[in-house]
């Protein structure tokens, strides 16, 4: 939606342009530097831009739980504040070099997702979130892990892999085959639901499979899920209607 805002400014006809006088001056060099700092944080698109590796992890100094990740690809650009999805989890830039950063780890956070099962050496999914300017190659992304799924098979057929992943009925109502679902921060077309034996399924081709960490997992680890946001947004609809028309 932010970048539908910033792109219809642009459109504005003249006439809605504030007058040049020096009344106007201060307030319209502010709505400049304004648009000039927007910018969509916390949004990502299920591509994964590179497989970083657990360097370290443990308590930190300050009471919490730290993460220190080897990378390259996306320290070209980072900054402190910055988010980054890490196996799909959008967490906070704390520190960083040339060589890795880290991130924060709330108990919330390794109670919700599959980061628990982390150790030093473990491969992870990397993706810098999205800019105005950025391709969506995938789908809307929140990095905002749903609930986690254990993977139940892994098949090869061909040069493919089927990989099915087992997941409570309240993840499962919002997936749908052929629709959008992200698997440790990788997006992914979902081939089959079913919702008596709990699981879905989707292929990952070989290029994929050599740029995430899902084929590097073993049958009965767990993955982080996030279902499509628009289910959410349709269910949310249809229960507010549904509630309005009882009341009415």
């Amino acid at each position: 939606m932010m970048m539908m805002s910033t792109h219809s400014l642009n459109l504005l006809p003249k006439s809605f342009l504030l007058p040049q006088s020096p009344n106007f001056t201060s307030l319209s060099s502010k709505l400049r530097r304004r648009r000039q700092n927007l910018t969509i944080r916390s949004v990502f698109t299920g591509i994964v831009e590179e497989m970083g590796h657990v360097k370290e992890l443990g308590s930190s100094n300050h009471g919490g739980f730290d993460l220190r990740i080897g990378a390259k690809v996306v320290l070209q650009d980072v900054k402190l504040g910055d988010s980054i999805a890490v196996n799909g989890t959008c967490l906070t830039v704390t520190d960083f070099n040339s060589q890795d950063f880290t991130v924060g780890l709330a108990p919330e956070t390794l109670r919700k997702t599959s980061l628990e099962e982390l150790e030093r050496g473990s491969l992870v999914n990397l993706e810098r979130a999205l800019q105005p300017t950025s391709r969506m190659g995938g789908h809307v992304v929140q990095g905002h892990v749903d609930g986690t799924g254990v993977i139940v098979s892994m098949e090869e057929e061909g040069d493919s892999l089927w990989v099915k992943v087992g997941a409570d009925g309240g993840l499962l109502k919002y997936i749908v085959p052929k629709g959008f679902v992200a698997v440790d921060g990788t997006s992914l077309t979902v081939v089959d639901v079913s919702d008596e034996e709990g699981w879905f399924s989707f292929m990952l081709v070989a290029y994929t499979q050599r740029n995430v960490v899902i084929p590097s997992k073993r049958v009965g680890q767990k993955v982080n899920l996030e279902v499509d946001i628009m289910g959410k947004y349709v269910e949310r609809l249809l229960l507010t209607t549904m509630n309005k028309e009882k009341k009415g």
